[in-house]
Parts: structure tokens; sequence; C-alpha cells
């Protein structure tokens, strides 16, 4: 209702806006940021336009009857075939434009180089910006490292100003990881033509709203990623591993992130995107994904849709209470681990239990480049419901117990123990160091 009022209060202001805004046609978009008075507002076809979004480009049926209202990339592959599926789900995308990273060896001190990805940018943008699913562009993701080199700042700027240049209907849009020391306050200075500051948080997100403000940031801002704690961020087996929260305390910690860095500061969020609507292996196979491999939807999508609508979802998933084993390391190869998970549906429905045992080499990645699936040893369980007995391989190291339970309403939950195999080290190779295209 705030960014109601703010809005009509505002209207006027949407009439005196340039003759290309007052074009827009319903089958064309256009976006707007408005000031009112320090309070920020998006504005879209002339009507506000507050974010529900989440990244990903799957299932985007399912997206639109959750409340969602949009979908974020973090390139331009397959671009024209991602709007046009949004378009067909009335979703917006914001359109990401991937930037070279200096970690992966761009350097931005290279002025060749900078041309060279500026005219692919500028190409994509030209090609696009007539689409009617376009929301706004996205310059880059996490490319500023620890953010204290000017020139990425440089370059940042120089796109967002030629993209205006080209397409003065939707709003720039640059995104970082996390608040970082000095990072909002560089793009303050240095970006005058980024209208968005977007901003990937996980473990800090409950407190990113304040953070932000101390930053001195007095753009209006969108939460890019807003996730479960990350795997750089929870505590460590004594061998390493991260331990993940179970699917039912990333939907609290869903809830509770939304609720503290986008509502209760919409003087300056525009929204957000939620990571991840699919699945995908990061760390492990259930991290970030929001969906199960079938498509079962986790009490993340739960909590998102209830953010977006204000009401509860009709039937919601299992929770989960309890993950345990009798023992979890200094194990011997072909020892037996008894395992029991305890779980309940809000609904009572009748719950179906699933065990895997998949290897775990421990890994935490940087910035969601590709990791290959950790190998599943389906011979080393026997299950029986809620209650699992495990084989332990033959070859030393991290192995990890994943229980998944689903009700027969489409909703499932997950957990996993890490368990370990003593003895001589095992090497794991690395990870594809190629980015993919989902994040």
């Amino acid at each position: 209702m705030e960014q109601i009022r703010r809005f009509l209060s505002v209207t006027g202001c949407i009439f005196l806006c340039s003759a290309s805004w007052m074009a827009c046609s319903s089958d064309r978009s256009g976006t707007r940021v408005i000031n009112d008075g320090g309070a920020y507002l998006l504005v879209r076809n002339g009507q506000p336009y507050f974010i529900r979004g989440v990244g990903g480009q799957t299932q985007l049926d399912r997206l639109a009857a959750a409340g969602g209202n949009s979908i974020r990339t973090w390139g331009a592959d397959h671009l024209d075939e991602i709007l046009d599926e949004a378009h067909r789900h009335g979703l917006t995308v914001c359109a990401g434009l991937w930037l070279g990273h200096e970690r992966h060896g761009f350097d931005y001190h290279d002025r060749s180089a900078v041309l060279e990805q500026l005219k692919g940018l500028l190409e994509t943008v030209r090609r696009h910006k007539d689409h009617p699913a376009v929301l706004m562009w996205g310059i880059g993701n996490e490319m500023e490292g620890d953010g204290g080199n000017p020139a990425i700042w440089r370059a940042v700027e120089e796109i967002a100003r030629e993209i205006k240049r080209i397409d003065p209907d939707h709003p720039t849009m640059t995104v970082i990881a996390e608040l970082g020391d000095d990072k909002v306050q560089s793009i303050e200075r240095l970006c005058p033509s980024i209208d968005i500051i977007g901003v990937n948080s996980y473990g800090g997100i409950t407190t990113m709203g304040a953070r932000y403000r101390a930053a001195g940031g007095s753009k209006p801002y969108v939460v890019t990623e807003l996730g479960p704690l990350g795997p750089w961020e929870v505590g460590r087996t004594p061998w390493g591993s991260p331990i993940e929260m179970t699917s039912t305390e990333k939907g609290l910690w869903y809830a509770d992130g939304y609720r503290k860095a986008v509502t209760e500061q919409d003087d300056l969020c525009l929204g957000s995107y939620a990571f991840y609507w699919g699945h995908k292996q990061e760390t492990t196979a259930t991290w970030f994904g929001m969906l199960l491999p079938d498509g079962s939807r986790l009490a993340a999508a739960d909590a998102l849709s209830e953010a977006w609508t204000g009401t509860p979802g009709g039937n919601l998933c299992p929770r989960i209470l309890s993950l345990e084993a009798d023992s979890t390391s200094q194990l011997r190869p072909g020892q037996t681990v008894k395992a029991r998970l305890s779980a309940t549906d809000p609904e009572n429905d009748e719950l179906t239990f699933r065990w895997v045992l998949r290897s775990d080499a421990g890994t935490i990645g940087t910035g969601g480049e590709f990791q290959t699936t950790e190998a599943s040893h389906d011979a080393a369980v026997s299950a029986s419901g809620p209650s699992a007995t495990v084989t332990m391989p033959d070859t030393a190291g991290g192995y990890r117990l994943f229980a998944y339970v689903v009700d027969d309403a489409g909703g499932a939950a997950v957990a996993n123990l890490p368990l370990h195999v003593e003895g001589p080290a095992t090497a794991h190779e690395p990870p594809d160091r190629a980015v993919p295209e989902s994040r």
C-alpha cells in the first residue's frame, strides 16, 4: 500500500517524462525509477511494479502461479527464447549482460578488451531492447572482486551510459557480491549512469538493508540473489565439509531475509530475485535449489509465494524435524551406519521417503561456477521409510547421506548428513572453471 500511495503522489511526474516514455504502448516495455523525496518506486508501463522475482528460467508457469512476476539472467545466452517464454507467462526479465572477471583473466586496463566487451553488450541491447518482457539491464555479476579496482567501475559506467543512449526506456543495474568495504560508495561516485544497485546476499541478508544505508547507499537497490546461508558461511565438520541447512530451515531463512531486506526497506528496495528457481550442483545437489529435479517444490518456494501473495499456499511442503545417524566420522570402509529422519506434514499427508548416498568433495566454489554432479552410491543404502542403513564404500573420503521426503501434492523436504571414511586422502578432480549459463 505504501508503494501505491507513493505512486499516486508522483503520477504527475510520469506525465512529464520524455516523449519516448509516453509513446510506450501495452506491447512495449517501458520502465522508470521514480524518486519521491528519497523514496523510490519502479514504474512499468505507467503502473507501479515491485519485483517478485527469481533467478532461473524453468517452470515459469509455476512461478507465475506462485505469485512471481520476474526472472533474472546472468548473461545473454538464449535471451530470445527466454524473453519469449517469460512473456508468454506474463513475466518480465532482468536481462543480464555478463562482464569479464579479473580472476578469469579479463584485464580492465586493456582498453581494446574493454571496448570489444562494450561492443558485444551494446549489440545485445540493440537486439532486445524493444521486447515487451525486458524490465531492465543487469550489467555484470560479481565482476568487481573486492571492489578496489576503479577501472572496473569506469567500464561499468561507460556501458551504462551507452545503454542509456541506445535505450532510454529501461533502467541500468550493476550487481555486486555483498556490500564490501567501499563497493556502494564506488558505484555512487564513479557510476552516475547506474540507476539501481543489485546486491547478492546470503548470510548477510537479514541486516543488508541497514548495512546498505550505513554504507551511504542513496540509489535504490534490488536483492539480486536472496538465498540461504552459503557454504562459505556455515560451520564445517572436522574434515572440512560445510554443514547444509535443511530445506525446512532454508524456508524460514528465505522468509526472514525477504521480510527484513525487502518488505521492511521498500523506500529503497525495488524488490528481489531469489536464488535459485530450479536445481543445480553447487557444493551439494540441494544447497541452493528451490525445486528438486522431479519438479517437487521445497519450503523456500512456499515461503516466497507467501511473501509475494500475502497468503500461504494451499498445501505446504513437509517439514523436517531432525536427521540423525549413530556415527558420522572416523568410519571404516564397509562399516554400517544407521540413520533416521523425523518429518511431519502440515496437512497430515502421507509421506514417501527416499535415501541417497553421494560422494562429497567438500567443494566450495566461487561465483556459482560449474561443478560436476557428485557420484551416487545406490547399492550402499538399504532403507525402510524414515530409517536407513548405509554400508560405507571402500574408498576413503567424504560422503553425504541425503534424506528426501515427499507428499502427494508436489511438496518435498530434504536434509543431508556429511559422513567420512578414514584412510589415505582421495584426490578429487577440480571443478570445470567454465561459467554456466544459469549463473
